[in-house]
């Protein structure tokens, strides 16, 4: 059923049309040539009808089943809270269909690596994850330049990511504080280390601490729920390649200096990620023996840009492969993830697969 050349149309259906599907994937699904979406599944026949009158989506699917047995279709585009994304992409790969699943990849390593499986089982269809969408202007030059050696040998990775402000205990409770939902990949954590793995690899070892600051909300019923999941992280450990990273992840300090400062530390030279208040991310950089960090100037022909769904189209025709982000490599971010969870349960260091 798979189109193997330009000319084939590719026929979709959309499982959970939320923000991101219906700001970024349904459009850009659309914008390629030769492509339709042909159904869509949402939580309730009203909402899903709804996101098929805005797109002109011939049908609503009464479940998501419905669109996985659609014989007519060849591709899923899956945008569902985490806890369906595994049940979800194995069920469309055993039935003969492309899938292109939102992040995060899934609960945990165990459900990501049944994932990676199912697509090993299927090669010639293409399974997908939504990549970490942040850093793509800036990936390409930050990996050439340490490759090139500006920076020597790397010393340690120091990133803090802050999102929000003072705690509130009147917050609403969403689907990232609910474990059953979310999984194990806590807040903003893993398309953090998505990115920092495509400039300096992998972790080896993690240990981590981190806190509830909010230790409860009131739910839609008025009743008290505990939150088990942090909403302050930090975590340190090796890097396969040599040197360390120290990560802050945090959704309660008030008056952060920076939502995004992310250095990378060498023998030679530093680079420096920087967002903060309202200014846009800008990549410093200074070598020894100069003066401060000053502004690197991205060459237009290195800044990438999202383009997640152009790829997931070109890939099932053929025309290129998936880079952001291949199973094998979410699954990375999915084990890092249960070993920060696991190390906050412990208060051990955890040695990475």
């Amino acid at each position: 059923m798979s189109p193997n050349n330009n000319s084939d149309k590719i026929r979709i259906g959309v499982i959970g049309a939320g923000g991101n599907t219906t700001k970024l994937h349904i459009p850009g699904l659309l914008a390629q040539d030769g492509v339709e979406i042909m159904s869509v599944a949402n939580r309730t026949m009203a909402s899903g009808q709804r996101v098929a009158d805005e797109f002109n989506i011939p049908r609503v699917a009464a479940d998501w089943q419905e669109i996985i047995e659609d014989p007519s279709l060849d591709a899923v585009c899956i945008g569902t809270w985490p806890y369906m994304h595994a049940p979800m992409t194995i069920a469309s790969l055993e039935a003969g269909k492309h899938v292109l699943c939102e992040a995060r990849m899934a609960l945990n390593a165990d459900q990501g690596h049944e994932m990676l499986d199912a697509s090993r089982r299927h090669p010639r269809l293409v399974a997908q994850i939504v990549p970490a969408p942040h850093t793509l202007a800036f990936d390409r030059t930050i990996m050439e330049m340490i490759g090139a050696g500006y920076i020597g040998e790397l010393i340690t990775v120091d990133g803090r990511i802050s999102m929000a402000d003072f705690p509130n205990p009147d917050s609403a409770i969403t689907w990232r504080q609910d474990r059953d939902m979310s999984g194990n990949n806590i807040m903003a954590m893993g398309i953090w280390y998505e990115a920092m793995m495509r400039w300096v690899g992998p972790m080896s070892t993690v240990a981590a601490v981190g806190q509830a600051v909010v230790p409860h909300r009131v739910d839609d019923t008025g009743r008290r729920v505990a939150m088990t999941i942090p909403d302050h992280v930090d975590i340190i450990g090796n890097l396969e390649q040599g040197g360390q990273l120290r990560f802050s992840v945090s959704t309660v300090l008030g008056h952060a200096p920076a939502g995004v400062d992310v250095c990378i530390f060498g023998t030679e030279g530093t680079l420096r990620l920087l967002q903060a208040g309202s200014d846009p991310m800008t990549l410093f950089g200074g070598k020894r023996g100069e003066d401060g960090l000053s502004a690197v100037e991205i060459d237009p022909a290195k800044r990438g840009a999202w383009r997640v769904e152009e790829e997931f189209i070109n890939a099932i025709r053929g025309t290129e492969p998936v880079t952001h982000t291949d199973l094998a490599t979410a699954v990375k971010y999915m084990e890092w993830s249960d070993a920060v969870t696991q190390s906050l349960r412990t208060g051990q260091s955890v040695a990475m697969p």
